[in-house]
């Protein structure tokens, strides 16, 4: 008897020190891993929401660019970290839907792995074309290259517009020519120069040659239109709803935080998307801010790796080890 009431005065202490931890959360930096390098869009928002986001929680929000292996790297060592909130993970279609689909063996679960925490918001793609192309609707788009079988050449700098050109191809019935690129730089500059004729691309650097005539802009990828081309529909707008993919980005910690710290995150970030100048700051950048609840994001996340993997194989890109 005098055992079992030492072992339980030693575990009540425990529970009452892990209490008073996440009471006094957070005690200490947080480090905040972006799974691409600094400059991009990516980076941009997680340093713009850690400043902001900061004061709220008392302690400095440190962002560590963890970039390589469309965000693999990064997820990994999110999943391996102690799930006490002192790391938090930018995660985005390329780790979570893409990586898990286009591998046979993933490196993780992105259902059971993470904790989900927060939607942040998704960035603006468009369907773009050179100007030189005679077609100012998706539909004439198609039928040209209908008419004209191999002559159209498309360019991917990222798995979001890879998965989403392929869906467009098969569900289209086109014959167009794959050309893979390491980002979308690279992307829009032989799109510009006439050596490609179409691409799925996130706002930068895309919308700004639009804005000058280099280029236009057909659709958007994302399911609601865009307030930076308010004229261009959405795929499922111009009769391609099947195009069921698209870029997102939010907040996770490793499997099992604690509910009061998720919760505790989830508040701070959210009020800080809420913000009108924040709001609109990145919006100019091409990027729609939007919140969730941790329910919601984890639904996101099961949602789009179903999408995902389904996309993959429907278009029969094949699995690599």
């Amino acid at each position: 008897m005098h055992r079992l009431v030492a072992a339980l005065v030693v575990l009540a202490g425990a529970a009452a020190i892990c209490n008073l931890a996440h009471a006094q959360y957070p005690n200490r930096p947080i480090r905040f891993i972006v799974p691409f390098p600094p400059g991009g869009l990516a980076d941009v928002l997680g340093r713009t929401l850690s400043a902001h986001v900061t004061p709220a929680l008392g302690q400095q929000i440190i962002v560590d660019n963890r970039s390589g292996a469309d965000g693999a790297i990064a997820a990994e060592i999110t999943m391996k970290a102690a799930a006490d909130g002192y790391t938090i993970f930018m995660g985005t279609n390329s780790p979570l839907s893409a990586v898990p689909s286009f591998r046979k063996k993933p490196p993780y679960d992105p259902v059971t792995n993470f904790t989900p925490i927060t939607s942040l918001g998704r960035p603006v793609f468009f369907l773009f074309v050179h100007p030189s192309m005679p077609v100012r609707t998706v539909d004439e788009l198609v039928q040209y290259a209908r008419a004209n079988p191999g002559k159209v050449a498309y360019g991917t700098g990222n798995t979001t517009a890879i998965v989403a050109t392929a869906q467009f191809r098969m569900l289209a019935k086109l014959d167009i020519t794959h050309v893979p690129y390491k980002g979308d730089n690279p992307t829009t500059q032989d799109l510009v120069g006439g050596r490609l004729q179409m691409a799925f691309m996130a706002t930068v650097p895309g919308y700004g040659q639009a804005r000058e005539g280099k280029l236009r802009i057909l659709a958007t990828l994302l399911p609601q239109r865009s307030a930076m081309a308010p004229d261009a529909p959405t795929m499922a707008e111009v009769g391609y709803p099947g195009v069921s993919i698209y870029p997102w980005i939010a907040l996770f910690g490793p499997a099992r935080m604690p509910q009061d710290i998720v919760q505790r995150l989830a508040r701070e970030f959210n009020a800080v998307l809420n913000r009108p100048d924040i709001s609109e700051n990145l919006n100019k950048q091409g990027f729609v801010p939007v919140g969730s609840t941790p329910a919601e994001l984890g639904e996101l996340v099961k949602t789009q790796l179903e999408a995902w993997r389904k996309a993959v194989r429907e278009a029969g890109i094949p699995q690599t080890d």
